[in-house]
């Protein structure tokens, strides 16, 4: 067994005293924590923020505080391979050895080969893991060997908002965050700061006592909302209502950047054309603001010597989610709020890391005429007894996608399905992987090697064990070098160690390593990313725009010829029932991470205004159900006028076992609905009823 699959922390004790050990969080956050992790007797004892990265700068989420070293250690914990002996969804499962598992999923890959071919077998994998290793090395290289199904996951979450980015300004990166303290005016849109993107927290509070002005854009009064200057609550799904009647406006104020638009912008006249079809009236009407509001953020962007926009995801879980960004994202630059340290959009600053992932995952591998489905297309594929290439074998690793994926009941009936091979990886026992036939031990970020790139700001990291590896686990990279040998995969690409995949993940001769290899980047300090001659990265001056054109590109071909949003434009979802759900993120989990942890025990709660509540005589506590023509769903009632009336809230990320039902929010969510641009999951247009449940 090679040194860099089971390596012994340097310098961890085996017992005794503790000891403090750098590491990195490697959640799906656009923050990338660095921490310290406190070690004892070969386990996790506590885990805080260090200083390592300065974005971060020793402060990390409560939920990564309180619930890793149960996340790791806990009775929930995969520690041994394993075969299941009942029914799918069940606990039956037994050990076995990993030469056992292996032969198992080999068997099962192989039925469904020798029936169909090899894209019969379906890798169903998002972003567990942020490493580069762990997300996607050696096992995309294993299932494009295989000629597997190709998945395209962006619809699933964060494709919508990084096609958005990309029509105006290609791959070129974003405003980093931390320039936001050069603003005088910030919009936080869609972006529920403290609780997704805690480290711009603290920025926005210095920015404020600078002098800055805070406008956030959100349905709900979130808790940065209730420490701003100005909130606009507007109505779900409504963003690109008032961007675009925000561009007449100041258009018809003079107050557009004419020689920006002409110097860096393509398109503009056919943008303002449709822009000018949006009015102050329909801000009153559509999306619900008085109209006095309106008028105070046309005139703050006026005054505005340098404006930022900060955008979270939340805009593309809806119908019109693409346009909304899109037009947001549009006013930076028909403004001229660009060129500037301070003038930007913050969103994927991350782009400008040195990452090389057509390398690092194979990308030679590739059969170009492979088939890709969208990952929202997963279950209705595999209960489609009509596709000529049927999905016969999958595994779920990275992914608890029961937990996560819209029409969850669904999801489960398709991962039901006895003719079809279920195997699964995971760090945890989840519910996901209770729907697998063999399951195998993952071991955590804390047992492996890997480095860290970001997509919410500009530092890049390493890490390295702080533990050995946790029973019989092991990194997601040992796990696909085995299945690969028992394959028969065996050229050097699959024999690629830990240290060979660091050095092929990112550029070594990036100014931004400074000398350093990528195996043997610092564990102590983050690596930041400016520019190649060193200057901060601006849009329009030392960051030009990665376009075709080499402008903002506010006009885009190619959604106007994929389905008419060449411009953005408002084209809302039809709403039958009462109320709208929307499912942001959770203050007790990363997305469906940790939902097993004390923090999720329990029902979870629906927000609901004080009229809503009123109306449906309910009291706080109250037992209720969310129900509509998919599923229906146990909840607790919470009673907030922080929503707006016929709006509820309930943190996405849930486990099965919260509801007295066995399904989450997410059986309510539609799947057939999707959204502008990139053909995503509308979260956040899920229409539901609620009633009171019987005691």
């Amino acid at each position: 067994m090679r040194d860099d699959i089971h390596p012994t922390p340097s310098g961890t004790p085996d017992s005794g005293a503790a000891q403090t050990l750098p590491s990195v969080c490697p959640l799906d956050c656009p923050d990338t924590c660095s921490l310290s992790v406190t070690v004892q007797d070969g386990q996790i004892r506590a885990v805080h923020g260090s200083h390592a990265n300065p974005f971060t700068a020793g402060v990390i989420c409560n939920k990564v505080a309180r619930s890793y070293a149960g996340f790791v250690h806990g009775p929930n914990r995969l520690t041994r391979p394993l075969r299941r002996t009942g029914p799918r969804g069940g606990d039956g499962f037994e050990p076995i050895s990993w030469e056992e598992a292996l032969d198992l999923i080999h068997a099962g890959f192989s039925r469904a080969i020798a029936a169909h071919g090899g894209q019969s077998v379906l890798p169903l994998n998002y972003a567990g893991p942020h490493g580069e290793l762990a997300a996607g090395s050696i096992d995309r290289r294993f299932f494009y060997k295989m000629g597997a199904t190709r998945m395209n996951r962006g619809p699933l979450c964060g494709g919508v908002r990084g096609g958005a980015y990309e029509s105006l300004f290609g791959t070129a990166p974003g405003m980093p965050p931390a320039q936001v303290l050069h603003s005088d005016l910030v919009l936080v849109w869609g972006n529920n700061v403290t609780v997704s993107n805690l480290h711009l927290a603290p920025l926005l509070k210095q920015a404020r006592k600078a002098g800055a002005k805070l406008v956030v854009i959100d349905p709900k009064r979130t808790k940065i909302a209730e420490q701003c200057d100005l909130h606009l609550q507007l109505v779900p799904g409504t963003d690109v209502v008032l961007a675009m009647a925000l561009a007449a406006e100041l258009d018809r104020r003079g107050a557009l950047d004419q020689d920006f638009i002409a110097r860096w912008t393509t398109g503009a006249d056919r943008y303002m054309a449709a822009a000018h079809g949006y009015t102050p009236d329909q801000v009153r009407d559509i999306c619900g603001l008085p109209v006095g509001q309106f008028n105070q953020l046309a005139d703050w962007i006026c005054a505005a010597g340098s404006m930022s926009t900060s955008l979270g995801n939340g805009i593309e879980r809806g119908r019109s989610g693409g346009s909304g960004l899109r037009a947001a994202m549009a006013l930076q630059a028909l403004t001229g709020q660009h060129g500037r340290i301070g003038a930007g959009v913050m969103a994927k600053p991350g782009f400008a890391a040195p990452k090389t992932p057509a390398r690092l995952q194979g990308d030679h591998l590739i059969d170009p005429d492979t088939r890709v489905i969208n990952i929202l297309d997963v279950a209705r594929k595999m209960l489609d007894p009509q596709m000529r290439i049927p999905i016969r074998a999958v595994m779920i690793y990275n992914h608890n996608p029961v937990a996560t994926h819209p029409d969850q009941a669904r999801l489960i009936e398709a991962l039901s399905q006895e003719d079809i091979f279920v195997a699964g990886s995971d760090v945890v026992m989840t519910d996901s992987m209770r729907m697998c036939d063999v399951i195998l031990p993952a071991s955590s970020h804390f047992e492996c090697n890997d480095v860290y790139g970001a997509y919410g700001q500009n530092y890049i990291q390493r890490a390295a064990p702080v533990i050995a590896q946790v029973g019989e686990s092991l990194p997601n990279t040992e796990i696909f070098r085995r299945l690969a040998a028992r394959f028969g995969y065996d050229t050097p690409e699959f024999r690629d160690s830990d240290a060979e995949l660091m050095d092929q993940a990112l550029d070594a001769q990036s100014p931004y390593l400074q000398g350093f290899r990528p195996q043997d980047m610092p564990l102590d300090r983050a690596l930041e990313i400016t520019t190649t001659d060193g200057r901060e990265p601006v849009m329009c001056d030392s960051v030009l725009p990665a376009t075709p054109s080499g402008r903002i590109e506010l006009f885009s071909d190619r959604y106007e010829a994929e389905g008419g949003f060449g411009v953005p434009r408002y084209d809302p979802a039809t709403r039958e029932l009462p109320f709208v759900l929307i499912t942001p993120s959770s203050s007790k989990r990363t997305n469906a991470t940790f939902g097993d942890q004390p923090l999720s025990d329990g029902e979870e709660i629906v927000e609901i205004h004080p009229e809503d509540a009123r109306r449906l005589d309910l009291q706080e506590g109250d037992k209720v159900d969310l129900l509509n023509d998919q599923a229906t769903v146990g909840l607790v009632a919470h009673i907030t006028d922080a929503t707006r009336p016929g709006v509820l809230y309930n943190p996405k990320g849930t486990w099965r076992k919260s509801s007295h039902t066995g399904l989450t929010v997410n059986a309510l969510i539609p799947i057939d609905l999707r959204t502008d641009i990139e053909d995503g999951a509308c979260y956040n247009e899920t229409c539901v009823e609620l009633r009171k449940r019987a005691p």
